[in-house]
């Protein structure tokens, strides 16, 4: 096979029946062979260095060039996972994980298409770009080119020791990761036809937050150019701001103190799987306060994100964000408890302080045991996911510099019976794979094949554009004062969500300079 040019978006060789050969900076990579949708796969690329030995929590290094031609046609290894009972499917899990993945239409080598970067969720704890709901060919069918990536997660992604201050500030290399992810594709992108002038971030859960806070971090700019976020927003809620340096600290010396470690050159030595398994987390603990999580390091994250955002000074990029109707439905364990309705009415005075609470109650009623745990589920929602998605819009669309659109979805159907948190992903991918979370058994419909193709494109005018709407697409209008933002089931159009706004002006009364009270970390601890 003879590769037509020499240098980085030049050089390209593609046979029918065989996967096309590229030209990156590290070398040449060959991916699969094109689809039944005529798309390109390029998988298990590494992005960085292996983060192992003295480069474990350490800053992402470069990926080491190669000789001859890379086979890049299977997802790479998966991060480890902190997460006790991970059922997710897929390649071996090492500590050796920072590949990515892309999905393109490529047909000729000057093509500039724009570009979507996929974040994975997880709670920062688990998840990889290997999941079969990720898949990029249908989205990279319409014309973008799709990435995702792995990243560190858990202890070797954000442990915090003042021992490792002294290499660099320490913590939140799960974001590194990120950061050296979106770099990468800056740097190589046009190989594979996409514009690295065009990029969009998106991403759901812990990947949404991840934007959120990338959104706030200087190290970000001029990373990508657009956002859409999935149910997440600034890593907050019900236990407060995510950890300051100093608390980030204290858990790294804790864990190296209950490991047996005196050092950072002990706990380097001990094999991953070791430290990993010493720093498992579960459902039951909200992993903001109860596992290695994102901190304010004052380097990658300088100070609370919602803060910088009060501040107007994030990224003045354009943002599409939104949330499900019923987030709440993995996070029970995380609410206020609902044993009762007195139970709950007592809870939520001593958390909301007795002279509100009358006011909680018109928007949180508690008159029945029914009532009280319906209450529950929604406030748990609220305080986890939708209050703050619901104002990291509001305050990217005061700051008046970018198109802001939001939308809430309530979809449901046989295939996916409630609107759970993560349901959306694969109406977004178009891959409507299994919707286990929510014991969903039923194949998907036709009516479940147009949500998932008006929402796709949706998507994709987005990150094209700036703008989701498109020929033959419902309006959508953009997210304004009024809070109008739209409406994602059984019927596709705006709607002012009068009754979820109020309930997030509530929750969001109790932040101080973006953040809420650091109280509530210690309370629900």
């Amino acid at each position: 096979m003879n590769v037509q040019g020499s240098s980085l978006g030049e050089a390209w060789a593609e046979e029918p029946g065989q996967g096309a050969v590229l030209q990156i900076h590290s070398g040449l990579v060959r991916g699969a062979a094109r689809d039944e949708r005529g798309v390109l796969a390029f998988k298990g690329i590494p992005y960085a260095a292996a983060p192992v030995g003295k480069l474990r929590w350490h800053a992402p290094q470069a990926a080491e060039a190669w000789s001859g031609v890379r086979e890049c046609v299977q997802y790479g290894a998966r991060c480890l996972s902190a997460w006790e009972a991970d059922p997710e499917p897929g390649p071996p899990r090492s500590e050796d994980c920072l590949s990515l993945n892309i999905w393109t239409p490529l047909q000729k080598t000057d093509e500039r298409l724009p570009v979507m970067v996929w974040v994975h969720g997880g709670g920062f704890q688990f998840g990889s770009s290997a999941s079969p709901s990720f898949n990029g060919s249908r989205l990279a069918q319409k014309g973008v080119v799709v990435v995702s990536f792995n990243y560190r997660v858990g202890v070797l992604g954000f442990m915090a020791h003042p021992e490792l201050d002294h290499e660099a500030p320490s913590g939140n290399y799960g974001l590194q990761d990120q950061l050296a992810a979106f770099a990468w594709v800056k740097a190589n992108i046009a190989a594979f036809g996409g514009n690295p002038e065009n990029v969009t971030a998106f991403g759901e859960s812990a990947g949404a937050h991840a934007i959120g806070i990338l959104m706030s971090s200087p190290l970000a700019v001029g990373l990508f150019e657009k956002a859409i976020g999935q149910s997440g927003a600034f890593w907050d809620g019900s236990n407060g701001p995510l950890e300051s340096f100093d608390e980030a600290h204290l858990r790294g010396v804790e864990f190296a103190k209950r490991i047996g470690a005196s050092s950072v050159a002990e706990l380097r030595a001990m094999p991953a799987e070791q430290l990993n398994a010493a720093a498992m987390w579960n459902f039951d603990r909200n992993p903001i306060v109860a596992a290695f999580s994102p901190n304010v390091d004052r380097h990658v994250v300088p100070e609370v994100p919602a803060k910088t955002f009060v501040h107007g000074k994030q990224m003045q990029i354009p943002l599409l964000a939104g949330w499900n109707d019923a987030e709440y439905f993995p996070f029970r364990a995380l609410g206020l408890p609902q044993e009762s309705a007195e139970v709950f009415r007592h809870a939520a005075q001593r958390w909301f302080g007795a002279d509100r609470l009358e006011e909680f109650l018109k928007l949180y009623p508690a008159d029945t045991d029914v009532q009280a745990k319906a209450s529950a589920d929604a406030l748990a929602g609220d305080l986890i996911i939708s209050e703050q998605t619901w104002l990291w819009l509001k305050l990217q669309k005061r700051a008046g510099q970018a198109a802001v659109y939001g939308y809430r979805f309530s979809y449901t159907s046989p295939y996916v019976p409630i609107a759970s948190h993560l349901v959306e992903i694969p109406f977004v991918f178009g891959t409507l794979t299994p919707q286990f979370i929510v014991g969903g058994k039923a194949p998907p419909s036709d009516e479940d094949r147009a949500l998932s193709e008006t929402m796709m494109s949706y998507w994709v005018n987005f990150a094209t554009a700036a703008d989701p709407n498109g020929p033959d697409l419902p309006d959508w209008p953009a997210f304004g004062e009024g809070g109008v933002v739209q409406q994602l089931g059984k019927t596709v159009g705006p709607e002012t969500n009068d009754e979820q706004t109020v309930r997030f002006k509530f929750l969001s009364s109790y932040r101080t300079d973006g953040a809420f009270p650091a109280a509530w970390r210690s309370e629900r601890r």
